[in-house]
This record gives structure tokens, sequence and C-alpha cells, in this order.
């Protein structure tokens, strides 16, 4: 996937670029996607999805709710959130931040005893 042919959709946060989210052989779920956001933003209010997810900071600091804890990471950083746990992130910097975020879901996960389509 060329960053270059990948387009930047303006958000009231900042902007987002899709790679890909589809099923492959293994996985019911594999998305990357890379979100800008503006200083003092917050990509979404704490949730929680049963698919795992990987965040690798590009720029900027960022706040992340990770097992209940508020942790402050910047470039190079990389965040993993587990399945169903409650998790977050936001600009705590001055300039924008960036990073790739990868989700797969696993064939069969379940979420709350019910199995995820």
């Amino acid at each position: 996937y060329n960053w270059n042919e990948i387009v930047a959709t303006p958000t009231a946060k900042g902007e987002s670029r899709k790679f890909f989210n589809s099923a492959t052989s293994n996985l019911d779920l594999l998305e990357c996607h890379v979100t800008t956001l503006n200083p003092g933003e917050m990509a979404h209010a704490p949730h929680q999805h049963p698919e795992e997810e990987l965040t690798v900071v590009k720029e900027g600091i960022v706040e992340v709710l990770v097992n209940g804890q508020l942790k402050r990471v910047g470039p190079g950083s990389v965040i993993f959130q587990a399945a169903n746990q409650l998790h977050s992130i936001k600009n705590v910097g001055e300039t924008k931040a960036v990073y790739h975020a990868i989700k797969w879901r696993v064939k069969g996960a379940t979420v709350n005893n019910s199995k995820v389509n």
C-alpha cells in the first residue's frame, strides 16, 4: 500500500487515511488506518471492541488509556490494546499527532459470550 495513493480524508479532529479493512484467510478482520489528531483532540471516548489493536506513534505526544492506566508516549512508541479492554487516545502535545492503528479479530471471537460476525 503506497502512502501517496491513500486519500487523506479530513475529519473534525484532523484527518484519516484508510489502508484496508477486510477478512483474511486466518482472520475475520484485519484493518489498518492512519489518524492525524490536532492538538488537544481525543480520537473518541474510551471504548472497547473484540479486536486486538496495535498503535504505532509516528509523530507527536499522545495519552493512552491502557489496562486502566493513562500513559504518555511519543514517536516510535508502540501501544497494544487487548481485546475487550476499555481504551482511548488523545493528542496531549502542541503539534499534530500521527499514528498507525492496526486491528485484527480472530475467527470465532466472542464478546460478552456472544460470537461476533
